[in-house]
């Protein structure tokens, strides 16, 4: 049993990573995501594999691994939340340095690895945000790489193409907080071209999934 408590999105949001717990009370509004191939248990709801919605006041069950964002909902002003952010996280561009992220109002948090998954909050600053179609993932090479997005603020949608062209998109799935898209990776890992794009600005959080844990992750 554990419950663990992640730094990479303060100071403005709580997240929790709890594992192996029959219960587990929350108290106020909170999204969850089930990070476990077992279902959990929310009243007479099942919430299975890779699904997240905003839950309150309410006793998870049969909690084997799952990640809890507290306070998502808590700042009275999302234009004013959005400047703080901008100076505390560095543009994504500066960090990862692809090509389709320069001049995007785009900026992420530190990344914290809890074995085998990676997190990262993303603050889209421009409606659109033209962050650019692409199905590879060259900040991640890792065989076997897997990636969905969760709406923590804000509206946005995920996009799915069949070429490199957003006229040949043909699935859209729109986020509000509280949503996972559902996965778009094949049973090998493949993706296809899609891109994240805001309907309003907007942050989101992005769970990277390994086969296995990195080598330099302990925890």
């Amino acid at each position: 049993m554990s419950i663990k408590r992640l730094d990479f999105a303060e100071p403005f949001f709580d997240v929790h990573h709890i594992e192996n717990l029959s219960i587990h009370h929350i108290e106020g509004r909170a999204i969850v995501l089930n990070l476990s191939d077992q279902p959990m248990q929310v009243e007479t709801q099942q919430m299975t594999y890779l699904q997240s919605n905003i839950v309150a006041d309410i006793t998870l069950q049969n909690v084997q691994r799952a990640l809890v964002i507290e306070r998502f909902d808590a700042h009275d002003d999302d234009a004013a939340l959005f400047e703080q952010v901008k100076q505390h996280w560095p543009s994504a561009y500066e960090v990862r340095k692809e090509e389709r992220l320069r001049g995007v109002s785009h900026y992420m948090s530190p990344k914290v690895w809890v074995r085998n998954i990676g997190l990262t909050m993303y603050h889209s600053g421009s409606v659109p945000l033209k962050v650019g179609l692409h199905k590879f993932h060259p900040f991640c090479e890792e065989p076997g790489f897997k990636e969905v997005h969760t709406q923590i603020v804000g509206v946005g949608k995920m996009q799915q193409c069949r070429e490199q062209d957003i006229n040949t998109l043909y699935w859209e799935e729109t986020m509000a907080p509280g949503t996972t898209h559902r996965p778009m990776y094949d049973t090998e890992g493949n993706f296809p071209w899609h891109q994240y794009e805001t309907i309003t600005p907007a942050i989101f959080m992005a769970v990277e999934i390994l086969p296995n844990a990195p080598q330099e992750v302990v925890a």
